[in-house]
């Protein structure tokens, strides 16, 4: 049993190897042995090492990596997290989350607070700072975008195919019959281009056009209540839609309490289609359709790149998931 605190020494002569290969494990370095990981996270257990953040940060290192969340009350952001935590759960890497808001100057607080702690490097989900405020960001520290499309030289991004998630929707509706088919998308509030919301409009805009079809996008806000007005608004109309296609399962769930409200039927009489896949979209009495982006390999993925950022690798890497429709209940033939 050894005194006082725990060193990385004791941890190598307890598993029986160097001081450099436990500090290759404990910083999940690429090419360790599944043998190697097995002794030294025992030893690791068996010692009680915990490495002292203080120390590690005069030497260059803090193993530590922040995640600015831009809302902390979408649904499908868990997801991500999820994602994260669980590709870095054989390392030693923590991650600390941070609420960033919506607006760039607080999000640049935010991730400007966390470079000032030494975090080894950033996830930044769906920021809203413009290109040059994320390229100065990426001077400080090693940044790994999250939904935000176009890229840069000086990070590196995670997109879901937003276009092609869109299209998913449409192509489905329309297959059933529809041809008035509205969407609700996020009002614009910082003129960024890029962002997930902008992308999977004019996603819908083209897969509208690619069937002959006119567009009908109205902008409110990706939460319930945002959902609750636009659909409230599109239904108030003469020529309502026959189906209604939100950015995001969220304000989708607004989209179902108006048509209750509003006494109609769904699908018979609204067909109503979501984006994220979010946990709830299953529940029985919701069975939501919906665009599934996987938060889960989102998050991974950024996690990976950015220990890889960490690590050394210079070269910027844009990495798009492929979204899948997950059919549910909502969605069905028009009336005739």
């Amino acid at each position: 049993m050894t005194s006082g605190r725990v060193t990385i020494a004791d941890v190598a002569r307890r598993a029986g190897v160097s001081t450099a290969a436990v500090s290759k494990v404990l910083r999940g370095a690429y090419g360790v042995s599944a043998e190697m990981q097995a002794k030294v996270t025992q030893a690791i257990d068996e010692l009680g090492y915990r490495p002292h953040a203080a120390a590690r940060a005069l030497r260059g290192r803090t193993y530590t990596l922040g995640v600015m969340l831009s809302d902390t009350r979408n649904p499908f952001f868990p997801d991500i997290i999820e994602g994260v935590t669980g590709r870095l759960g054989d390392t030693e890497y923590q991650v600390l989350l941070g609420p960033g808001g919506i607006e760039p100057k607080t999000q640049a607080r935010m991730t400007n607070a966390m470079i000032d702690r030494s975090m080894d490097g950033l996830i930044l989900i769906s920021p809203v700072m413009t290109d040059a405020e994320l390229a100065a960001i990426a001077t400080a520290t090693p940044v790994v975008v999250v939904g935000r499309h176009g890229g840069a030289a000086a990070y590196d991004a995670v997109v879901d195919d937003d276009v092609m998630g869109a299209r998913l929707v449409v192509d489905h509706l329309v297959g059933l019959g529809h041809t008035r088919i509205a969407h609700i998308t996020h009002l614009e509030r910082a003129r960024v281009q890029g962002l997930p919301h902008t992308v999977r409009a004019e996603g819908y805009r083209q897969a509208m056009r690619a069937h002959g079809l006119a567009g009908d996008v109205l902008a409110t806000s990706f939460t319930e209540e945002g959902g609750f007005a636009g659909a409230r608004e599109l239904l108030a109309r003469d020529d309502r839609p026959t189906a209604i296609f939100a950015g995001a399962d969220i304000a989708a769930l607004g989209v179902l309490r108006a048509a209750d409200e509003a006494g109609l039927s769904v699908p018979e009489d609204l067909s109503v289609a979501g984006y994220d896949n979010i946990g709830i979209a299953s529940l029985k009495r919701i069975s939501l359709t919906s665009v599934d982006q996987d938060g889960h390999v989102i998050g991974a993925t950024a996690a990976r790149l950015l220990v890889e950022r960490i690590e050394g690798r210079t070269r910027s890497v844009t990495s798009s998931v492929s979204p899948t429709l997950v059919v549910r209940g909502t969605t069905g033939p028009p009336r005739p």
